[in-house]
């Protein structure tokens, strides 16, 4: 596959790409770097940067780009979203491009006449939409860790949004869930649509020129040109007055967003967290994302069990008792650094998981929802590596699949509805929605280091389950013997601190799921797919692994410069 999408990147004209688009493979070992995407053609720009010189950085935000056009409903520069990098000197830090609400939100605006709305009336509005981050954070990544422009770099997602992708059965299904509001919306419509208001048919070329251009002037003038002029008066007046059509059959709601909310963005850069899980330092998101203190909360609630291997199902009790009890603080206490002084030291403590672990029965689940504790003062994904040791974990989103329902009219991108991340039916919650606020996310970009050495990266979208997904994978990677595929592969659940846990039904079928429910008394509920993992390993001999989901989503991309 790594052959065949170089050449087609290179050499074919994009009508032919997307008529014959690469084919994907979920693993690939090599050498010269490595990246893992949902896509072939994101996975294909990734690695024709690398090859051409430029660093992990450089080859995240080009892949991201291209997934933009061909992921629209996932991710995009409608959205925002959380980087992890570890540079070639060995730092590692973050990116926050989350979105920002607008500075008149306040904690009420999701309730009208004394009922909260419900989440369709919320997420389908202007008013769930937040200042897109993606945008700048891709400048800032760039400028202080890539090599580089954003204009180079965003070269083959300018290609793939003139040329098209070629759209599938996954693409049909996540449309068909949107069609009654998509059909609403003139914009959004015409690009998603047929003219009959179904979805597009299988093998229809999808191209997206109003994108493209929107990129190209990315590309000429940077950031500026996004959240200043004309694009950024097209986002604001289409989140303040929804662009519905003459036919409209829903009530879509006025937001609050305007061009100085826009102005006013910034894309800080913060301190990772940080845990030590079994001699290996574990690296992700910090607040407002509870992404890395959740998973690092459970990892060190787990690291008080040295056996696990021996039993699967018991290993499975314990990896959900965890994970229920770090759900628990994370709900209370996870929310908007600015907003709310996050005891993220005292979660991440050793004292405090011994604390949480003691109350975790080893033979019997607990019942939920369990209480929080209290410490003493915490939408796709890819990965990229490169020769020289930088390495990139990025998780970046809409939100729900097709965002608000809103395409920006004439420039191509939907609009996310990452406001509905707050607590929108309460007023005093430390995830309260108010102005200028960024709300809680559950995305966990994670890289692990030995040594100081890089050693793997992971993350995976799916909304509060990205976080029990990214903790399942670690757990079968380096708890359970577990090969980076088989970590991958292996069937998930979810515990979220709910009365039930959701699972796979290769889990429900099980041995371990039938000893975790007649044995340890779990109640499962029947989910269908778990997240949509990309991750890469560092090998000996200078090997790099680059792995992605066989199956799940579609099954991703992975690939190496030099198989």
């Amino acid at each position: 596959m790594i052959l065949v999408a170089l050449v087609i990147v290179l050499v074919d004209p994009q009508a032919a790409l997307a008529a014959d688009p690469p084919a994907k493979q979920p693993t690939a070992v090599g050498r010269g770097g490595a990246a893992a995407t949902v896509d072939a053609l994101g996975t294909a720009a990734a690695i024709d940067t690398l090859r051409h010189g430029g660093n992990a950085v450089d080859a995240a935000v080009a892949a991201a780009g291209v997934l933009g056009v061909v992921e629209p409903y996932s991710c995009g520069i409608g959205g925002g979203g959380f980087m992890v990098i570890r540079t070639r000197k060995g730092k590692v830090t973050t990116i926050d491009s989350r979105e920002l609400s607008p500075k008149a939100m306040r904690p009420d605006s999701f309730i009208e006449n004394g009922a909260v709305l419900g989440f369709d009336d919320a997420r389908y509005s202007g008013l769930s939409a937040g200042v897109p981050g993606t945008v700048a954070g891709w400048d800032v990544a760039l400028r202080r860790y890539g090599t580089r422009s954003l204009a180079k770099v965003l070269r083959p997602a300018i290609k793939a949004a003139r040329g098209g992708f070629a759209v599938d059965d996954t693409f049909v299904a996540q449309t068909e869930g949107n069609v009654e509001w998509f059909d609403d919306i003139p914009s959004t419509a015409r690009l998603y649509l047929d003219p009959d208001g179904t979805p597009r048919d299988v093998g229809t070329v999808l191209r997206n020129p109003d994108l493209a251009a929107t990129y190209r002037r990315i590309a000429r003038h940077g950031p500026d040109a996004f959240y200043s002029g004309r694009i950024a008066a097209a986002i604001a007046e289409a989140a303040r007055r929804p662009p519905t059509g003459p036919g409209a059959d829903h009530s879509w709601r006025a937001g609050l967003l305007t061009e100085a909310d826009l102005a006013a963005y910034t894309a800080p850069e913060r301190e990772p967290t940080h845990v030590n899980h079994r001699g290996l330092d574990v690296w992700s998101m910090g607040p407002p994302s509870s992404g890395g203190s959740t998973v690092g909360e459970a990892l060190n609630i787990l690291e008080g069990y040295p056996d696990l291997p021996s039993d699967r199902a018991r290993a499975l009790h314990l990896f959900l008792e965890a994970s229920r009890l770090s759900f628990a603080d994370r709900n209370a206490y996870l929310a908007d650094p600015s907003f709310f002084d996050v005891p993220l030291a005292a979660l991440l403590s050793d004292e405090f998981a011994a604390h949480r672990r003691a109350q975790i029965d080893e033979t019997h689940a607990a019942t939920s929802p369990v209480a929080p504790g209290v410490p003493e003062r915490s939408t796709t994904h890819l990965v990229v590596a490169d020769r020289e040791g930088t390495v990139v974990s990025y998780t970046f989103t809409i939100e729900s699949i097709g965002g608000n329902g809103i395409v920006v009219p004439g420039y191509g991108f939907l609009l996310n509805n990452e406001l509905t991340d707050f607590n929108i039916d309460a007023t005093d919650h430390p995830n309260s929605a108010d102005g200028h606020k960024r709300p809680r996310s559950s995305m966990a970009p994670t890289i692990v280091t030995r040594d100081g050495r890089p050693l793997l990266a992971v993350g995976s979208p799916g909304g509060a389950s990205i976080i029990t997904t990214v903790l399942q994978v670690l757990l079968e990677r380096f708890d359970l013997g577990a090969t980076l595929p088989e970590a991958i592969a292996r069937p998930r659940a979810s515990q979220r601190n709910a009365v039930t846990t959701e699972a796979e039904p290769a889990v429900i079928g099980s041995p371990e799921g039938a000893a975790l429910d007649t044995g340890y008394g779990h109640d499962f509920r029947l989910g269908t797919e778990l997240g949509a993992v990309t991750a890469l390993e560092r090998l000996d001999h200078g090997r790099l692994l680059a792995a992605a989901e066989p199956v799940r989503r579609g099954g991703g991309s992975a690939a190496v410069v030099r198989p």
